[in-house]
């Protein structure tokens, strides 16, 4: 049985919310109305995973967020509505500690309630098995527990960490990457945001490859995710929603609700987004990022990196690179919020390296020539 907290001001997506629960016996479930009486339910109610609205009076999501991920973590699943300004709020509440989060439908939600049932339950199920890191909001645990009155709650105005100092780059045109060039392949779904962030801070403004990113996520949300991680990293990171040349030094996060391939043209290799395919079950795709990329480079010259997410995207397309000389990366079960998409590439046998998140950057560092 998989205790479940819904937490949403809300009458009618509490409801909503119960009847998808309470159709699966699964589910054992309990409702609260705002941040304050959610608090009150999981020290009575003990819940394994806690769903969680962002907008609700007294204590908003965010707010709420940080107090149980400092003094009683478990997986948080935010369930939250897709406007600019909850794609911030979305991307500060994982970067809070919530593991995953799930679009409210626009317009009518009864009209959608079977495409919200599927994604819901299956991704609460997923949170249930989450690892939540011992090391995730240490220090703000250890002042809760000896009564540390200094912590001050995470707001979403909280500012971004300064940047690392990016190098002037030469004037001209830079250089786009050619066909002796290597390049450097992500995929990562649930987890994925905060790791993406300890992946790429590690890397130096003139790291000599470029780096393609297939993140699951809608549309609403790899824009600000783009933005966020620029404002935190040396390298450049851009939201692909065109054809780009591919650059050292930079990294292109694929546009949601999308794929996104690598492809050959005269002056170098692009990125470029593509319609979802319906032969690649998530996007955008890992597995369809990879393919296209050994199509246009040898593969001694790709290094696949598989990180933090559920299911199985990107194992095998990785593991075919791995047999034919490319290069490839598994995040360790140690530190994934779910096993799943590196599991896999480490049980098909595609793992050059099996590493925890925070070896996975400077390991690039040294692969990268």
């Amino acid at each position: 049985m998989i205790r479940v907290l819904v937490v949403d001001d809300s009458a009618l997506m509490r409801r909503l919310l119960g009847q998808i629960f309470a159709s699966d016996p699964e589910f054992e479930v309990q409702f609260a109305r705002n941040g304050v009486e959610a608090l009150d339910l999981v020290a009575a109610f003990d819940p394994h995973v806690v769903t969680l609205d962002i907008n609700m009076p007294q204590m908003d999501g965010l707010a709420c967020l940080d107090r149980i991920m400092v003094e009683a973590p478990r997986p948080v699943v935010m369930v939250s509505s897709l406007t600019a300004e909850g794609a911030d709020a979305t991307l500060e509440a994982l970067r809070l500690g919530a593991v995953d989060f799930v679009a409210k439908p626009a317009g009518a939600i009864s009209l959608h309630l079977d495409e919200l049932r599927a994604n819901l339950v299956g991704r609460v199920r997923a949170a249930s098995q989450a690892r939540i890191r011992s090391s995730a909001r240490l220090r703000d645990r250890i002042r809760h527990r000896i009564g540390g009155a200094a912590m001050a709650p995470t707001t979403r105005s909280s500012a971004p960490r300064a940047a690392a100092p990016r190098r002037p780059r030469p004037a001209g045109p830079e250089p786009v990457a050619a066909v002796g060039n290597g390049l450097v392949l992500v995929g990562t779904s649930t987890g994925g945001p905060p790791a993406l962030e300890a992946l790429l801070t590690m890397l130096p403004a003139d790291f000599p490859w470029p780096i393609v990113v297939a993140q699951h996520m809608p549309a609403a949300l790899t824009g600000a995710l783009a933005r966020r991680l620029d404002g935190l990293c040396a390298v450049t990171v851009t939201e692909v929603g065109r054809a780009v040349p591919l650059r050292p030094g930079h990294v292109y996060i694929g546009r949601g609700d999308a794929d996104i391939v690598v492809a050959r043209r005269p002056a170098g290799l692009i990125a470029m987004p593509q319609a979802a395919d319906p032969d690649y079950p998530w996007h955008p795709s890992a597995e369809r990022l990879v393919v296209s990329a050994m199509d246009h480079v040898a593969a001694a010259q790709l290094i696949g990196v598989l990180m933090t997410g559920m299911g199985s995207d990107g194992a095998q397309a990785m593991t075919v690179l791995h047999s034919q000389g490319g290069r490839t990366i598994a995040e360790s079960e140690d530190t994934a919020v779910v096993w799943g998409m590196p599991g896999e590439l480490v049980r098909r046998g595609g793992a050059d390296w099996v590493l925890p998140l925070p070896e996975i950057g400077p390991r690039l560092v040294r692969l990268a020539p």
